[in-house]
């Protein structure tokens, strides 16, 4: 008989999951009320509750969350079948500040004028619940 894990362990068993990806699923809801997915780069995190990645001023989500900031991201290690999903609203930031903190050597290929292209913003999310899914078991709680 396997023992249920504590909330600590789970929460620990989530930013375990989170440090290994490096690819998050990110939802948003489109101009119809339907949920949208896509798979983005895992940038950067403090905790279960902050998150922040990068994209294209021009794109799709972007417009989607300035309409509706409401979303998810969802980490999964499809090995072990465990995932663990964060919803919350996210932030739309083009400060330098912000920029300047997710800059990445090659991103010049996607924002050719550098930190400072009009089409480079920063997403930030912030969580304020998680569900983590392992071993048929699901664990929903608040951060």
């Amino acid at each position: 008989m396997t023992r249920s894990m504590d909330e600590q362990e789970v929460r620990n068993a989530c930013l375990d999951l989170i440090e290994r990806s490096q690819i998050v699923i990110v939802g948003t809801v489109n101009t119809d009320g339907f949920p949208e997915i896509r798979a983005m780069l895992n940038m950067e995190h403090d905790g279960l509750r902050e998150f922040w990645f990068s994209t294209n001023t021009s794109s799709r989500k972007i417009a989607q969350l300035k309409a509706n900031p409401k979303g998810c991201v969802y980490y999964v290690d499809s090995e072990a079948f465990r995932g663990v999903t964060l919803t919350g609203t996210f932030e739309i930031l083009q400060d330098k500040e912000s920029r300047q903190r997710l800059w990445r050597e090659g991103f010049e290929q996607y924002y050719p004028l550098g930190v400072d292209d009009p089409d480079y913003s920063v997403l930030h999310f912030t969580a304020t619940q998680a569900e983590h899914y392992h071993g048929l078991k699901t664990v929903r709680f608040d951060v």
